[in-house]
């Protein structure tokens, strides 16, 4: 199976920083300069406000708030939200996946980074316009900021029953999507599942295999989702192990008109 790729420059499967100190189980020390950044204040006001109503998401045009995280970083594209986790964060997209790795949102240095989108990624007006697969990057940092908290999800059944909801913000819409496979992989250039390649699906071929490969590799069970050929894909990439450069991805499907979160309670 030949999966769909792009020849255009980028960082692949996104490397991974050193998250600990040479002392067993201790974290490395973080600093704390964003924390005192206009940008870490928009990012704290920002996360004591009811996601529901959308600090972005306006059908009609950019809200208040995308305005205002625009003009302090013109990069900056959404938001994203997962309850539950300590996933609540401004989100970027700038020509090179290699930029954000170690820059925070306010453009210094930050050993963190920023949760980025991939570069070839659509993520404007109008969700049907929207890529098929939507990939995000972030650090599988220790003390749980960006992706860092992700990690419970292959830890714990029962946390990822209880949070499988993800809340994605443009700069104009709102869309929530349900976790429907969480896979480990590897991530080095001559990988044959290159993820970080799959945008778009051009078949439904294409499409099947993509999540056959993420169903069968999946770390938890999902089997109250299922999936289809036109359902919009989220990906969030992490690291899993620096060692052998492998990956753990959240992959979830954007909920269908008329679904609800109750619709997967029973599952």
């Amino acid at each position: 199976m030949k999966f769909y790729s792009k020849t255009k420059k980028l960082l692949t499967g996104v490397c991974c920083a050193a998250l600990l100190t040479a002392a067993a189980g201790q974290t490395a020390p973080v600093s704390l300069t964003n924390a005192e950044t206009p940008a870490e204040k928009v990012s704290s006001q920002t996360a004591n406000l009811q996601l529901a109503e959308g600090p972005f998401g306006t059908p009609n045009g950019e809200s208040g708030m995308a305005k205002s995280m625009r003009q302090y970083n013109a990069d900056s594209v959404g938001w994203i939200s997962i309850n539950g986790t300590k996933v609540n964060n401004p989100l970027v997209q700038c020509d090179d996946n290699a930029f954000y790795l170690d820059t925070g949102f306010n453009h210094k240095p930050y050993r963190a980074g920023t949760v980025f989108m991939d570069y070839r990624d659509q993520f404007g007006f109008g969700q049907e316009n929207w890529s098929d697969n939507i990939i995000l990057y972030g650090h599988n940092m220790a003390n749980n900021e960006m992706f860092g908290s992700l990690r419970r999800y292959r830890q714990d059944y029962e946390y990822y029953k209880k949070y499988q909801f993800i809340e994605l913000y443009s700069n104009y819409e709102h869309a929530t999507y349900v976790i429907c496979a969480l896979p480990i992989t590897y991530g080095g250039a001559d990988a044959d599942w290159r993820y970080w390649d799959m945008e778009e699906f051009e078949t439904e071929e294409q499409f099947n295999t993509y999540m056959k490969y993420a169903r069968d590799q999946s770390v938890t069970p999902v089997t109250n989702v299922d999936v289809q050929y036109g359902d919009k894909l989220l990906t969030l990439s992490t690291c899993y192990s620096d060692e052998d450069n492998s990956r753990f991805l959240v992959i979830a499907r954007k909920l269908r008109d008329g679904e609800t979160a109750e619709t997967f309670q029973k599952g």
